[in-house]
């Protein structure tokens, strides 16, 4: 249920109101906005009598809320969610350009990568330390050994680092990463998320290749209501009956998510297509749709990659496609 108050309601009444909703067992989610408030009730609603509710003068107008997912439904937050990682922004208009290799292989390897990616101008590194892989015969990362090179390229180049975390019992040795990544095949693990959901940091929760957008958002609600609302969504693609590229690139949910949700949408043409080649046209698209960021696989010798060489770019690729990306968005943002 949303509860919206009138323009320049006392603060008094208003702690009033939420104070009495609260004692009827309900969380209450305060959205303050320049022109109104929004309450949004999270808990049993169907004790709360709306007829009472609007007659009372500092209310506008109360509506109930079908969708199953609330904390992060654009109703109960009108306003972009803008996640802050040091100095980058991401979402309400803010552009995060995420880059480097599938996988941390070497201190030389991932700083060299993480110096060119940041002279193309992205904002944030990427670099898996745990790997989930298909095979269990894969190279599945270098774990904490590749948490601290990541660490060591954030010293050298100042970029913030995104990584994936696989296991519950591995959140200790995250503590100092600044983006927690959830990858696909953990959209929905929930005691994970739940777990994430206590920590005051920020989470790129990836949709599952088979998964819904409701779905992916029921996942966000698991991190959200459990206190952390620094969640960012990213469309990776998803299994269809297309034969020739990796997955296929859902680019419709970018702004369908936008309408649904107030947290920030970023796009992964890498893991989506699997082709090198391929990345920059959707990379492009994606940005055009309105993206609030890209995350894109950049490898300094993808020939030899340990993981996804064959969709990873070379950093004078990224380079030239960064440049593109700049451009897309000037004219997306016109």
């Amino acid at each position: 249920m949303i509860v919206v108050l009138k323009h320049n309601v006392p603060q008094a009444k208003k702690e009033q109101l939420i104070t009495w909703l609260e004692h009827l067992g309900l969380r209450i989610h305060v959205s303050d906005g320049d022109y109104q408030t929004v309450l949004g009730l999270i808990g049993d609603t169907t004790q709360v009598d709306m007829d009472l509710v609007a007659s009372l003068e500092i209310v506008d107008s109360v509506k109930r809320v079908t969708e199953p997912f609330k904390c992060c439904n654009r109703k109960f937050h009108p306003d972009d969610m803008v996640v802050e990682v040091g100095d980058v922004k991401i979402g309400g208009g803010h552009f995060a350009l995420i880059a480097g290799p599938c996988s941390v292989e070497s201190e030389e390897q991932i700083v060299t990568v993480a110096k060119a990616v940041k002279a193309s101008g992205a904002t944030l590194l990427r670099g898996g330390a745990f790997k989930p892989r298909t095979s269990p015969y894969d190279f599945a990362g270098l774990k904490a050994e590749g948490l601290e090179l990541l660490k060591i390229a954030r010293a050298e180049t100042g970029l913030p680092i995104v990584t994936e975390l696989m296991n519950i019992m591995d959140i200790p040795l995250f503590e100092d990463v600044d983006v927690i990544q959830v990858g696909a095949r953990n959209m929905q693990n929930f005691d994970l998320l739940r777990e994430l959901g206590k920590l005051d940091k920020p989470i790129l929760l990836k949709r599952g290749l088979a998964n819904t957008l409701k779905e992916l958002l029921m996942s966000a609600e698991y991190i959200m209501a459990n206190g952390n609302e620094r969640v960012i969504l990213c469309e990776r693609g998803i299994r269809t009956f297309s034969d020739y590229t990796r997955n296929t690139l859902d680019l419709s949910a970018v702004p369908m998510l936008h309408e649904l949700t107030h947290l920030p949408v970023i796009v992964d043409p890498s893991h989506a297509t699997g082709i090198a080649r391929i990345v920059p046209p959707m990379a492009l698209a994606g940005a055009a749709s309105g993206a609030d960021g890209l995350i894109i696989e950049v490898h300094n010798d993808p020939m030899h990659a340990l993981c996804d060489g064959a969709q990873s770019l070379r950093p004078e690729e990224f380079d030239a496609l960064a440049k593109k990306i700049f451009a897309v968005r000037e004219i997306v943002k016109a």
